[in-house]
């Protein structure tokens, strides 16, 4: 099982995608553990509950302290060993490769950045690797740390019903998934791919391959520049 810890000035948002679906039958089967936490339980300033203040140095908007997330992290942690994650911007770019990696983890907690950014000390401090989910910028880490639990919680065992799913989804040896299809045959006089009726699998599974090829190439080539299938 994966206990994740997710710190944030929003924890309201997280119960409508954590509580549903998948994610929720992951948590009652206890593959995944995941855990919300308010950053402003953990500042010192009682009576405003501040957790953000200007940036030296001038400039716009508000800088995240590094008090509330020391104290919060170290509460969080206790005596486990536990993987720290802040989601930034500014981080490596998330793949599925590194959701494999997380898996070896027992512990994941991860830090939801806000406003203009988090002091520095914290993540040369506390934070073990930053993480972008993209190339843009959002209003905040709270929606990055779902997609991390999620892409990391999938991958665990026992969560998803049929376990071969994984073997030929997209971004699986670097390819993107092969049209799928289901009934009816012939929808409004499109017809599914007469392979895929045949019976054959050795031939519907080299379908399957030359179309994931195909798909990749046309829609994400730079996928198969880093497989250095094209050139």
């Amino acid at each position: 099982m994966i206990r994740f810890d997710i710190i944030t000035i929003f924890p309201n948002m997280f119960g409508p995608v954590f509580n549903d679906s998948i994610l929720k039958r992951a948590q009652a089967k206890k593959k995944v553990s995941i855990h919300v936490h308010d950053l402003r339980d953990y500042t010192d300033d009682r009576k405003h509950r501040k957790v953000d203040d200007r940036p030296f140095g001038g400039g716009p908007g508000m800088v995240m302290t590094p008090q509330p997330l020391f104290d919060a992290v170290k509460a969080v942690k206790g005596r486990r060993k536990a993987r720290v994650i802040c989601m930034s911007a500014a981080g490596k770019a998330f793949s599925q490769n590194r959701a494999k990696g997380l898996t070896k983890y027992k512990n994941l907690i991860i830090i939801c950045g806000h406003y203009e950014g988090i002091d520095q000390r914290v993540l040369d401090g506390l934070v073990d690797e930053e993480i972008s989910i993209g190339d843009y910028v959002l209003t905040g880490g709270e929606i990055p740390a779902m997609v991390l639990v999620d892409a990391v919680s999938r991958l665990i065992p026992g969560v998803l019903g049929k376990e071969e799913s994984l073997i030929s989804e997209s971004f699986e040896n670097d390819l993107l998934e092969a049209p799928q299809y289901t009934r009816p045959a012939n929808f409004r006089g499109k017809k599914v791919p007469d392979v895929l009726l045949s019976g054959n699998h050795k031939a519907i599974e080299a379908w399957r391959k030359s179309s994931a090829l195909a798909r990749t190439k046309e829609v994400r080539p730079d996928l198969l520049i880093k497989k250095g299938s094209l050139k």
